[in-house]
């Protein structure tokens, strides 16, 4: 039930505004906590539910710390904290930040049916991190218990349990620039998740360049957020950038996203938000979602800042919202293409402000066949468009190499390596990682892509890119041809290769189809089949599964290596795959 008597911390600086020019979290919690601003967290309605003003943070942090310590944990304890959307996590991360501990934010399970993979994945996740505290709110308590009954012992808090911990009397010391903050779980899909080492010098260098370099808030800009405090988007961009640059934020949960994207748009015309970030999949929602009745309510004329982040980011998507919201004052130059990932803290580089989704078209043959990004000529047959993720943010550097590690030239596709300020120490209990970073200074991303006029083009992943026949197919090229049909949504379909370099080798090309009609199911696999064939050159498997069938990350993205696990491993029964269950 909403509170009625809060109101919204103010949008308005009464602080001079800092960029995030701090040695530590701690100290800009400290800077924030002198102002008027803070968090806003609403429910599924928009209706406010809870108020965190960055000075009582401040004040429970701090007393959360010396209830920490009043367990007798040693500096760089890691202290497993299921991220919620909710004051409970925000007080804890900050607590452990001010108690010299080390947060270690954890997902919570997402949708129905996701019970086992979860309770596997976080079996995992506190065997890795190893946390002598575990903390969550009341409803996750059981589900945790259960799962760590045969580990060594931690101490698992509700959110009211750590609340009533005695309070150590002593005094608190600042944290040092290179004592790790937080450690920051990936969402790789290929090998179990891995814990980024993440310091308060990597986190403030990554938090000053975005805030001042990439996105370049103002003073009074507010922000609005459904991401997740468990992802580096959510946790970085929207829970640590707000504080370090003492901006106001306001939340919607994941969950109540999903359910009614629109709400995120009510909330920036509600609140006049001007900044907000999601990954692609969160414009497509909100654009299938759109009644013309919901339209009438927006007005996103303030939103000055639209971000996208994920790889590749579809041109397509973005021109579609940019049209449809238009009419609700939506300014398609609000978009800001960025690229980034957990290792680097969150961002990399960031595209100009004010300038809109910049793309770029090349010929798709000489990609496949050659590795170049070549601009279309009057032969070309085919035509693949990525976008522009802008340019390494200062004292950052991207460097496109081959598999020997040479640097390629502009417009030569390669690995995407980076180094700076913001890399990881590497990651935890990972010795090798460690020494790498530590003795190169650079790391490779995993990721593909071009530069051209110091500008990236990020391509795909290296371990999703289709290898056949010396080709390099881009699977999202083939994706998007089933998604141009009808009834098939965007997102709704999955491309890999069988067998990697055998004579076995042959594209599967998996789509969630809603139709139960069995002669329209096969005229739609008849149809790709040809259209694929015609663009491409290459015969696909097509296997029409229910909705909800393809593995996701934690971010969204298509996990193409487990969808291929499973079609191996026969996860997904043939009886499955024909029925066309709709839900």
């Amino acid at each position: 039930m909403a509170n009625l008597s809060m109101s919204e911390t103010s949008s308005i600086h009464s602080l001079p505004m800092r960029y995030a020019d701090f040695p530590s979290l701690v100290e800009a919690l400290d800077y924030a906590a002198q102002g008027e601003t803070g968090m806003n967290f609403y429910d599924r309605r928009n209706q406010l539910v809870a108020v965190l003003e960055y000075r009582t943070l401040k004040e429970r942090a701090m007393l959360g710390a010396r209830r920490l310590l009043s367990l007798n944990l040693r500096k760089g304890d890691r202290v497993a904290l299921i991220a919620e959307t909710s004051t409970g996590f925000v007080e804890a991360f900050f607590a452990c930040q001010y108690a010299g501990l080390i947060a270690v934010p954890l997902a919570i399970p997402m949708g129905v049916g996701q019970r086992d993979s979860y309770v596997a994945k976080l079996q995992g996740l506190i065997h890795s991190c190893n946390p002598a505290a575990i903390i969550s709110s009341e409803e996750w308590i059981p589900l945790i218990s259960s799962v760590t009954a045969n580990a060594q012992q931690a101490h698992i808090l509700s959110d009211n349990d750590f609340h009533t911990l005695p309070a150590q009397d002593m005094e608190l010391h600042l944290p040092a620039p290179d004592d790790i903050a937080y450690l920051q779980y990936t969402s790789g899909s290929t090998r179990f998740p891995r814990g980024v080492i993440i310091t308060h010098r990597a986190a403030m260098s990554n938090l000053h360049a975005i805030s001042h370099d990439g996105i370049k808030l103002r003073a009074g800009d507010r922000c609005v957020s459904w991401l997740p405090f468990y992802h580096d988007m959510g946790l970085v961009g929207f829970m640590l950038t707000p504080v370090a640059t003492q901006l106001s934020v306001d939340y919607l949960r994941t969950q109540d996203f999903a359910m009614r994207p629109l709400q995120w748009l009510k909330l920036i015309s509600k609140n006049h938000g001007t900044v907000s970030v999601a990954p692609p999949f969160g414009y497509d929602l909100s654009l299938r979602r759109a009644s013309e009745k919901e339209l009438a309510e927006l007005d996103l004329s303030s939103w000055r800042v639209a971000g996208v982040g994920a790889e590749p980011i579809p041109a397509e998507l973005l021109s579609q919202f940019g049209e449809h919201f238009r009419q609700v004052n939506f300014n398609k130059d609000a978009f800001m293409p960025c690229y980034g990932l957990a290792e680097n803290t969150l961002a990399v580089s960031f595209s100009e402000a004010d300038s809109g989704a910049q793309v770029n078209e090349v010929d798709r043959d000489i990609l496949e066949y050659e590795g170049k990004a070549v601009a279309p000529g009057k032969n070309t047959r085919a035509v693949s468009t990525f976008v522009n993720c802008g340019k390494a943010l200062p004292g950052h550097h991207i460097e496109i190499r081959n598999e020997l590690g040479a640097v390629l030239p502009e417009r030569q596709v390669g690995q995407i390596y980076i180094s700076g300020p913001s890399l990881m120490n590497g990651y935890f209990r990972d010795a090798a990682s460690q020494e790498e970073i530590q003795s190169t200074g650079w790391m490779d991303t995993g990721d593909l892509g071009y530069l051209l006029n110091g500008y990236l083009y990020v391509t795909g992943r290296k371990k999703d890119l289709i290898i056949i026949r010396g080709r390099n197919i881009w699977p999202q090229d083939i994706e998007y041809v089933a998604e141009s049909e009808p009834e098939i949504r965007s997102g709704d379909s999955i491309a890999f290769v069988s067998e990697e370099h055998g004579d076995g080798e042959k594209i599967i090309l998996q789509v969630q189809c809603r139709v139960t009609s069995e002669e329209r199911r096969q005229q739609i696999v008849h149809a790709l089949t040809a259209r694929i064939q015609s663009e491409f050159g290459v015969a696909v498997n097509i296997v029409l599964l229910p909705p909800h069938s393809i593995p996701r990350t934690s971010s969204g993205k298509p996990a193409r290596a487990e969808a291929r696990k499973r079609y191996l491993t026969e996860a997904i029964p043939a009886s499955l795959q024909l029925a066309g269950f709709a839900q």
